[in-house]
């Protein structure tokens, strides 16, 4: 649980500022679950510069509540809590000494977004909240309120935990945990999972990550590591501390996150997905006679390979798809072995390509035609799914045949502006597994839709 919040204060000398406003958001890793935001009469006067920035006067604050009336909620709020802010080591000295003033001793494991933001956004030029949020289509309202900087730094640590795929942040959280010492049952860490597509992330007692899935349904796949009786699942089992989940209402998203974060994080329990996943390969050779053929292999690395796929079931499914879509011959797909006619030439399913009664040309064009639309090969195009709510939508990006990453982005966001795109997405590797994830995805039709630009 994080405690996300922003503080004005007078202005003055170095620990004799007093508050003027606080905003705080408490934040679940998924939404916000609790909100306290006041004005507070400082009990001195407000700087005239912090005046005109700020547009709270002495007037205004006049009612307001004391910090001795709000002390109790603030404490309520933030208890358990990882302290996050903007520029973190402000807004907590300011918070501590209003405390100290009270004879209490405030403490809380803290985040900084800039350091964050300086770490997981290396590229951006400022890290400045204002220019942040603007250069990543964060809509902002009341900029130097409380309210509004509070709420601008939900939506960028929001993104800033998307991007965290070295799980940097949750590692915090964790270590916060395991410092209580008390773990949750097996069954209530698998109620407080939702019913919902994303990635999970299970960690032991040490705060070590030892495996890391994804499904369409978090809970059920969780319900089936904590019940089954593979060796597998009662390692995992006896293992078990918390665990912690990402929804990505994407399916695609969910898959490009589990192979990415495999790779990086490297979990004892999933020592097999560390390596590649997809051990079959469809590449094209001429025959004899001219014809393309389309053969599936082992991958090897020094064919091209127009896709691949993780078994030899999955292969021979995607082309009988294939051969039946394009109209290609079972015989020349490696479907049907014969040294004569295929039998869909003799229920005339086919137009006797096996034979030559089609000429090179006409049959190669299908098959190019099939390559065409499942190479990434200098493609630009933009996959867009859905998000994890109904206001948010996915996208996968992908530039000169390239993945870059992907990002979500919420519909009031603007980014028409494709600069503005490209700062929000998440970078990734572009690696043989996530190429055949994409590509599978795209075979299946699953996304929403597809920009080419």
């Amino acid at each position: 649980m994080y405690a996300i919040l922003d503080i004005e204060t007078t202005g003055g000398q170095f620990n004799e500022e007093g508050i003027t406003e606080i905003a705080i958001y408490k934040y679940d890793g998924h939404e916000i679950v609790d909100q306290f935001i006041s004005l507070v009469n400082p009990e001195k006067p407000i700087q005239p510069f912090v005046v005109k920035l700020t547009g709270i006067n002495n007037e205004m604050l006049k009612g307001a509540p004391k910090f001795f009336e709000i002390a109790k909620r603030i404490i309520e709020i933030t208890n358990g809590c990882i302290f996050v802010a903007h520029n973190v080591s402000f807004d907590y000295r300011v918070l501590r000494t209003e405390f100290r003033r009270l004879g209490y001793d405030y403490n809380s494991r803290n985040l900084c977004t800039v350091e964050l933001s300086q770490k997981l956004m290396p590229e951006q030029p400022s890290h400045s909240l204002g220019k942040l949020v603007r250069a990543l289509g964060i809509p902002m309202a009341d900029r130097h309120r409380a309210t509004g900087d509070a709420l601008a730094t939900v939506k960028l640590f929001k993104m800033l935990l998307d991007k965290d795929v070295e799980k940097i942040i949750l590692n915090e959280l964790i270590k916060s945990e395991v410092e209580k010492g008390i773990a949750p049952k097996l069954r209530d860490i698998m109620e407080s999972m939702p019913s919902k597509t994303g990635v999970y992330y299970i960690y032991n007692p040490n705060g070590k990550l030892i495996y890391i899935g994804k499904s369409r349904n978090i809970r059920k796949r969780i319900n089936q590591h904590f019940t089954g009786t593979d060796k597998k699942s009662l390692k995992i089992q006896a293992e078990a501390f918390t665990v912690t989940y990402e929804e990505t209402g994407s399916e695609l998203i969910a898959l490009l996150k589990e192979s990415e974060e495999i790779k990086i994080n490297k979990p004892i329990y999933n020592r097999a997905q560390r390596k590649s996943l997809f051990n079959l390969a469809l590449s094209v050779e001429p025959d004899e006679k001219g014809y393309l053929n389309l053969k599936i292999q082992k991958t090897d690395g020094r064919r091209k390979e127009i896709t691949s796929f993780s078994s030899l079931s999955e292969a021979k499914n995607a082309m009988y798809r294939i051969t039946a879509h394009y109209k290609l011959c079972q015989k020349l797909t490696g479907l049907y072995i014969t040294k004569k006619e295929c039998f869909q030439y003799k229920i005339k399913e086919c137009d006797g390509a096996c034979i030559g009664a089609i000429s090179v040309e006409e049959y190669n064009a299908r098959v190019q035609e099939f390559i065409n639309k499942n190479s990434f090969e200098n493609q630009n195009m933009i996959i867009v799914d859905k998000g994890r709510k109904i206001s948010e939508k996915s996208v996968v990006l992908i530039e000169n045949g390239v993945y870059k990453g992907f990002a979500f982005f919420d519909l009031n966001y603007q980014i028409n502006n494709p600069e503005v795109l490209k700062n929000i997405i998440t970078p990734m590797q572009n690696n043989r597994d996530v190429k055949n994830i994409l590509q599978s995805h795209i075979r299946k039709s699953k996304f929403l839709k597809i920009i080419n630009f």
